[in-house]
C-alpha cells in the first residue's frame, strides 16, 4: 500500500472517531485490515499510530460535553475533560515518539501469540485485567492508602524484578546465577501454560459429553448429519447394478489387450 493511500486511510480512521465520539469503532475497523487478522493491508506497526490517533478523537466527547454545560460549572467541566485530552496527548508522547518506547508493539505480539496457542488465555486475561485486578486497587484504596502501599509496593518490585530478569534470560543470561538462566528450578504450573492448558481442555471436555445441554445438542446434531451421510452412501450403494460394473471391467480389459 502507497503512503498516500496509507495517510488517507489514518485521516478517515481518525476522523470516524471525531465523527463517532468511539475510539472503539475505529480500532474494530481497523482490525480486519491488519496483517494477522484480516487481509494484510495495516501492519501491526502501522496499526498501532491509528489506535493512539483514535484516543484523540474520543477526547471530542468529554469537550463537546463540557461545552454544553451551564455558565456556572462550565470552567470546571472544561478542565476535566482537557485533562483527558492532555492524558492521552502525554500517553502517545510517552509511548510512541522513540522506537525504543513503543512496549505495547511487542506486549500485542506476545499476547497475540500466546492467546493463538491457547485459547482460553484472553479470557483469562480479560478477567484479570478488566475484572479482578480493578477489584483489588479499589478494595485496597477502601481500606486506607496505608494498605494500598504496603501491598502494592512489594508486588510492583517483585513485578518489576521478573520482567529484568526475564530480559536477561533472553540477552544476557551470562549476568545471571545459574538457577535464574531458566525458571525450570519453579514447579512447571509457575512457568509453562501447558499444565494448565490440560486443565481447561479435560474440563471442557468433560463439559460437553456431560454437563452442557448446548454442547450435548451439538453432538447430537453432528452425530446425526454423520449418520444421515452414511444412510445416504448405503442407499447409493443399493441402486449400483454389479452387472454393469463387471462389463465395464470387461471392456476396460479388452481395450488394455
Amino acid at each position: 500500500m502507497s503512503g498516500g493511500t496509507y495517510s488517507y486511510m489514518c485521516l478517515a480512521l481518525e476522523g470516524q472517531s471525531a465523527v463517532l465520539l468511539s475510539s472503539c469503532s475505529t480500532v474494530s475497523a481497523s482490525v480486519p485490515f491488519s496483517s494477522y487478522s484480516g487481509i494484510g493491508v495495516i501492519s501491526i506497526e502501522r496499526a498501532y499510530p491509528l489506535t493512539l490517533g483514535s484516543n484523540i478523537g474520543t477526547t471530542t466527547t468529554a469537550i463537546l460535553a463540557a461545552l454544553a454545560s451551564p455558565g456556572e460549572t462550565l470552567a470546571n467541566s472544561l478542565q476535566i475533560s482537557l485533562c483527558h485530552f492532555f492524558f492521552n496527548i502525554c500517553g502517545i508522547l510517552l509511548w510512541y515518539p522513540i522506537p525504543f518506547t513503543r512496549v505495547p508493539i511487542r506486549l500485542a505480539k506476545a499476547l497475540g501469540n500466546r492467546t493463538a496457542k491457547y485459547r482460553w488465555f484472553a479470557a483469562l486475561y480479560l478477567f484479570l485485567c478488566f475484572l479482578l485486578f480493578p477489584l483489588s486497587v479499589l478494595g485496597l484504596s477502601i481500606a486506607g492508602w496505608q494498605v494500598l502501599v504496603g501491598v502494592g509496593v512489594p508486588l510492583l518490585v517483585f513485578a518489576i524484578i521478573v520482567v529484568i530478569v526475564n530480559i536477561m534470560q533472553k540477552r544476557c543470561p551470562r549476568f545471571l546465577p545459574s538457577f535464574l538462566r531458566s525458571w525450570d528450578f519453579l514447579p512447571k504450573p509457575l512457568h509453562s501454560f501447558k499444565p494448565w492448558d490440560r486443565v481447561v481442555t479435560a474440563s471442557m471436555t468433560f463439559c460437553r459429553t456431560r454437563c452442557c445441554c448446548c454442547c450435548k445438542c451439538c453432538k447430537e446434531k453432528e452425530d446425526k448429519e454423520t449418520d444421515d451421510m452414511k444412510t445416504k452412501d448405503r442407499s447409493l450403494e443399493m441402486y449400483d447394478n454389479p452387472a454393469l460394473t463387471i462389463e465395464d471391467e470387461v471392456k476396460i480389459t479388452a481395450t488394455h489387450l
